[in-house]
């Protein structure tokens, strides 16, 4: 027989999936000892049984909960719904993840006409009786019977007023009975019936309503964002209730065990003298600070302090600790982890390590990865008043505040006056390098999380918010519409790239901190974990800032960011435009030296480890100006001067540009295909890779330059282009007199790369494993497109779990990944492996790469410190699964 209702004292911490967080920490501390109001919990089970039984709680269930009952009325010496000794209690829910708010809490079940007369005499507190029930009605119509809270406040409201009294204290056991009236009328409008006062008729529509608020929207939003499944359920505890409204040796709070907000080892909370938990935290009145309890309750504080030390030794975990204290007795009602900032939640990991709470792995454990992007980054100060205008993805974390312009040259141009502007647009492309690097932030009305803006800004650590489709940009006009308001160039906002949130004005903001106990956890990461982490950088400064972040060298170098400077621009399209092999050289050999720059700065900056630089990817046509604004500047010229000279250039160039388009230019004339057919292009890239070599051998600095080719899908087109490589350095090493180690290999993005990966080993060092294009490529998605149209819906309604452009489908592309190692290492056993997405910044693909055997993960700067701690808590969670099965064999 299924047992579907625990009495506290049968369950244990262990049986959380069964009894819910709530209900597993009840039956714990009531284990260990401490005054844990007597109860009971109706499992997840028997909410799952409800839903299957179409919202109906089946007959074994409502029998257990009966039995369940009688044995609490045993206990407490109380009968539900005895008017001479009435029990009352509490209803709450209680999943298995922590939902706080999400779903729904009763408290004074049990109470009606005949009882509330009962408990007025047993307390000899006429006005605490009436008070209790008239929140009950309140708090039972809202959750149950679905009538808005705000009939009932604003009746009590106007109640107080024409008695001329300012908070609910005041009032007397006379004036409850009159809100009680008025109350009762309240439900009989909106439901038409009497409130019910049977207390066992009441206790079951209660578990129905919290069985029902599993389902609730909130709850819903709530677990798509934190990814906690939808067929758990909720448990319901059933508890008597303890009061905290009987007078002024009574109270009730909320308490962490240490401050939730800097981790800091103080007991941090509040509580209210002659009140219900709800009071806490609505509002109405303003609590005292937990300290000043040892002033109003010294014994009873002492006995809490001490509680908050043994619950926090034996969970070993920060508390987040809800009490009550009737008439000087203390009851502890829930514990669980306590929420908390990232800055608080390193300190705790490293403090509880120092204290010999815990140990070094564990504190690794304790910190979210995800979390220490807020670290990295300024963000908006959380008691700043917002103007929210609207919201998009958020593509890169950090907030930045400026003024709106709509031009990647005017932001470069303000920007190197020394002014602050947000790039709005509706996507951005490599033309856009220069304005995008000059502004505090970028905001696009297209585009996905790793759309080319999204992959720019986090590179640079620059907030970024894509897709936001509920603006109206409109790029002529210079102004953008959001609803019925018009932000025109040059207007202030603020964008917050952590939650997506666009702010109308200048918002304060809070500058990242990077504490002592951040530096410790990261020194801590590294000692643990067995998978490398590289950077993506593109420049020296941002190779630089890798090295201080930590990265064990740049795993993916792209050259064609090089080529985006102003300066530059000109003499690629020069070499783009060449009519001939000797036009082309001319613009190669001036490019070259700027390339060889870029590189002996990116080698320097990283002080001796590997650097893989990946050769021109992008089609040539990215470089030239925008196809349809061309054919526009072509006819305003056709029209005004026909005869100009800038007409024929124009017309040349627009015919360079419908020559280099393409129907599909992510599969069409790039990667190793421009190599092949333009190997110039390449050799020019190796000549500049090995000359900054030679440069940096004469000042006696090491190198390691792992020279990548892009978009090699057969082994022949790897072939070729190694042996231009190869040709490259050998004539550099005879022109310079320098030797130097190098590597070549290529970055595996396409399916047939994976699939003949023993075949393509032949030719390669290393495999980079580029899982944005292999993503696209296995999916037959195009990234951009699918972000902005379809991805988002097919998320929200379970067609995918996540999106495969920023968690890594493991289960297709995963796969391929996975297939491309094995072949490859049974061809050549040394061959050195890693991933240079933008998953390799995604704690459950760093999770899936370390465990098929990837030598490195490389991702954004700013990420760095984010994928030392996810490597860590991969390579601890994974060795401690391996040492159990080999206690268990």
């Amino acid at each position: 027989m299924d047992k579907f209702v625990y009495l506290f004292h049968e369950g244990n911490g262990n049986m959380r999936e069964l009894l819910g967080g709530k209900g597993a920490n009840l039956a714990e501390m009531t284990k260990i000892g401490l005054p844990v109001p007597f109860g009971f919990t109706i499992t997840t089970q028997a909410c799952n049984a409800y839903y299957e039984s179409g919202k109906s709680i089946p007959a074994l269930v409502e029998k257990q909960t009966l039995d369940a009952l009688a044995a609490l009325e045993e206990k407490m010496g109380k009968k539900l719904g005895d008017p001479k000794n009435p029990l009352l209690v509490s209803v709450r829910s209680g999943s298995v993840f922590s939902m706080p708010g999400m779903m729904d809490t009763i408290l004074n079940l049990g109470m009606n006409d005949e009882t509330v007369v009962g408990m007025a005499k047993l307390t000899n507190n006429p006005r605490f009786s009436y008070d209790s029930y008239r929140r009950f009605i309140q708090m039972f119509s809202n959750v149950v019977l679905e009538i808005d809270t705000y009939f009932f406040e604003q009746f009590l409201e106007e109640t107080r007023e024409q008695k001329g009294y300012y908070a609910d204290p005041e009032m007397t056991a006379e004036d409850w009975q009159e809100v009680i009236g008025g109350y009762k009328e309240i439900v009989k409008k909106h439901t038409r019936k009497d409130f019910p006062q049977d207390p066992k008729e009441q206790l079951f529509l209660a578990i129905n309503a919290v069985f029902n608020s599993w389902n609730n929207q909130r709850a819903i939003v709530y677990r798509r964002l934190n990814k906690i499944p939808d067929h758990l359920g909720t448990a319901v505890n059933v508890q008597s209730m303890v009061f905290g409204n009987m007078g002024d040796d009574s109270g009730t709070g909320v308490a962490f065990t240490r401050n939730p907000s800097t981790g800091e080892k103080v007991l941090y909370g509040e509580y209210l003298i002659n009140a219900q938990g709800e009071d806490v935290v609505a509002g109405i009145r303003t609590p005292q600070p937990i300290a000043t309890l040892q002033k109003e309750m010294p014994g009873v504080f002492q006995q809490f302090a001490d509680t908050c030390h043994r619950l926090e030794q034996h969970y070993k975990e920060m508390q987040d600790i809800e009490f009550t204290v009737e008439r000087g007795k203390l009851f502890i009602l829930q514990t669980r982890n306590g929420k908390r900032t990232a800055q608080a939640a390193i300190r705790i990991a490293v403090e509880m390590e120092k204290e010999g709470i815990i140990d070094k792995k564990s504190a690794l454990l304790r910190v979210d990865p995800d979390q220490l992007n807020q670290l990295l980054h300024r963000r908006i100060d959380d008691s700043a008043q917002k103007t929210i205008l609207a919201k998009g993805l958020p593509a890169s974390p950090g907030a930045a505040t400026g003024q709106v312009v709509f031009d990647a040259d005017e932001a470069e141009q303000l920007g190197n006056e020394g002014k602050k502007v947000i790039l709005v647009s509706p996507e951005t492309t490599p033309d856009d390098i220069h304005g995008m690097v000059a502004s505090q932030a970028i905001l696009t009305s297209r585009g996905g999380m790793t759309s080319h803006a999204a992959v720019v800004a986090r590179g640079m650590g620059k907030a970024c918010i894509c897709g936001c489709e509920a603006l109206k940009i409109d790029m002529k006009g210079k102004q953008f519409v959001v609803g019925d308001k018009v932000i025109r160039h040059g207007d202030i906002i603020t964008v917050d790239g952590s939650t997506g949130e666009i702010m109308l004005g200048e918002i304060p903001m809070i500058d990242p901190e990077l504490s002592e106990e951040f530096q410790q956890l990261l020194v801590w990461a590294d000692e643990e974990r067995k998978i490398g982490v590289r950077a993506n950088a593109d420049n020296p400064e941002d190779a630089r800032k890798s090295f201080e972040f930590g990265a064990c060298g740049i795993g993916l170098c792209r050259t064609e960011h090089m080529f985006m400077d102003l300066k530059r621009i000109p003499i690629v399209q020069k070499m783009i435009l060449a009519e001939n092999y000797s036009e082309r050289m001319e613009a190669l050999e001036q490019l070259l030296p700027m390339q060889q720059g870029d590189f002996e700065g990116i080698f320097e900056a990283m002080q001796g480890f590997p650097v893989t630089i990946r050769l021109l990817d992008p089609p040539l046509h990215e470089f030239l100006p925008d196809k349809e604004e061309l054919l526009v500047e072509v006819t305003k010229l056709q029209i005004l001067e026909p005869q100009s000279k800038e007409l024929k250039q124009k017309e040349l160039l627009l015919k360079k540009v419908r020559q280099l388009d393409e129907f599909n230019p992510m599969l069409g004339h790039r990667g190793c295909r421009l190599g092949m057919i333009y190997p110039e292009i390449y050799e020019m890239q190796a000549k500049a890779i090995f000359y900054a070599a030679a440069v940096l051998a004469e000042k006696g600095i090491a190198v390691q330059p792992e020279i990548m080719i892009p978009l090699v899908g057969h082994v022949n087109e790897l072939k070729q282009m190694r042996q231009l490589v190869v040709d490259a350095a050998v004539s550099v090493q005879e022109e310079t007199g320098k030797q130097f180690d190098y590597t070549i290999g290529t970055m595996i993005e396409i399916p047939r790369a994976a699939l003949t990966a023993d075949e393509i080993a032949e030719e390669a060092d290393f495999f980079s494993f580029g899982t944005n294009d292999l993503t696209q490529t296995t999916f037959g998605y195009s990234r951009d497109d699918a972000e902005g149209k379809f991805l988002q819906a097919y998320i929200e309604n379970k067609v995918l779990p996540d999106n495969p452009f920023a968690v890594l489908d493991q289960d297709g592309v995963g796969k391929l990944v996975e297939t491309g190692v094995k072949l490859g290492r049974a061809t050549k056993p040394s061959l050195k492996t890693g991933i240079c997405g933008e998953h390799g910044g995604e704690k459950s693909s760093i999770d899936f790469c370390y465990r098929i055997g990837l030598d490195y993960v490389s991702c954004s700067p700013y990420r760095v410190p984010l994928a030392r701690l996810a490597a860590a808590q991969a390579t601890i969670r994974h060795e401690s699964k391996n040492e159990q099965a080999v206690t268990t064999a």
